[in-house]
């Protein structure tokens, strides 16, 4: 049923989207404070898709860049100029839809929505975060002779692009990845109208209340209470004794390693978690970081001599999208991970 999202709803929302984020997925504080202007601008409605005519077209929300970059800006008016454009190349957009759960991405629709009382779809491309365009396009990459539109906005005055893209899925994603490094980091994309009967068929439909149910379960019992929600468990809990992290081709790209031998590599979001050497999660598995008060930390937050909880929950029991299944997508994770001596891929 579709419902008024309340302030209520905005630090469950944002804190379960960070344990879903799997270590990316945006920061905390930014998933705050656009959730609360979002609901300070207007009263976003978050409505189930069956709620709404399979022929609707609904159009993905999202950002892309690298989230530890000290130049990453995003404000309001650039998720509304993404959105703006891409609704005047297709006026028959009628809903929103985020791309992922991550703790600004959960969010991210929210204001679009209250400003042009658009329905928000509690829909995600994807119900955790992943660190590719193309793991959040639906598999719209296997349908022959697809094009798609994708319009982006971002970067302070010195660093402003915005721009509306057609083209070839794979060659527009990664431009516009690069155009996230010339804003200085992150930009807001509003990209790929489809009918919502695909969005549904090879989406994640529930995943924004999937993730406010698993914030109220941090706030209402910790650590030990989301693993209980989600059925997963309490990998590790260490100190972190070395952090890397570069940022390269618009993504953070890096590994923590811990005192009792055990190592998590991240690109952007946390994809291997090892202990001896012994492989115990992989992507799309979640894998998450918690800091000593309980908090979810991203990896662009970690540093060194931080004790930290890992929690991991198995695929299976995750709301995920059918490109979680095509191994294609995997293939750039698994050169970056293999470029290490040692290392081994997903």
């Amino acid at each position: 049923m579709k419902r008024n999202l309340t302030p209520d709803d905005i630090e469950p929302a944002v804190l379960g989207g960070a344990i879903l984020g799997g270590g990316g997925g945006g920061l905390i504080n930014e998933g705050l404070r656009s959730a609360r202007l979002a609901l300070e601008a207007g009263t976003p409605q978050l409505w189930s898709p069956e709620e709404l005519s399979p022929e609707t077209l609904s159009v993905t929300v999202a950002l892309v860049g690298a989230p530890s970059s000290p130049q990453a800006y995003v404000r309001a008016t650039h998720m509304l100029q993404a959105l703006t454009q891409i609704r005047q190349a297709e006026p028959r957009i009628a809903a929103i839809n985020t791309n992922e759960n991550g703790a600004e991405t959960t969010v991210n629709g929210w204001l679009q929505s209250a400003l042009t009382g658009l329905p928000l779809l509690d829909l995600a491309c994807n119900g955790r975060a992943h660190p590719t365009g193309l793991m959040g396009a639906l598999g719209l990459h296997r349908v022959e002779g697809y094009r798609c539109r994708q319009a982006f906005a971002g970067g302070d005055d010195a660093h402003f692009v915005e721009g509306l893209l057609s083209g070839r899925l794979e060659e527009v994603a990664n431009t516009v990845r690069c155009a996230s490094v010339e804003a200085g980091g992150l930009l807001a994309v509003a990209r790929n109208p489809v009918p919502l009967s695909l969005a549904v068929a090879n989406g994640a439909p529930g995943a924004i209340s999937q993730a406010i149910g698993i914030g109220r379960a941090l706030l209402d019992g910790g650590i030990r209470a989301v693993v209980r929600h989600m059925d997963g468990n309490i990998s590790l809990q260490g100190e972190v004794t070395g952090y890397q992290c570069q940022r390269r081709d618009g993504l953070d790209i890096g590994h923590v390693t811990f005192s009792s031998n055990a190592k998590l590599r991240f690109i952007n979001e946390f994809m291997t978690f090892d202990v001896d050497g012994r492989r115990r999660a992989s992507f799309p598995d979640l894998i998450m970081t918690f800091d000593e008060e309980g908090r979810p930390i991203v990896s662009a937050k970690i540093t060194k001599g931080q004790r930290l909880t890992v929690i991991t929950v198995p695929r299976g029991k995750l709301l995920l999208s059918s490109t979680m299944a095509m191994p294609e997508l995997f293939e750039p994770l698994n050169r970056i991970l293999t470029a290490t001596p040692g290392e081994t891929p997903l």
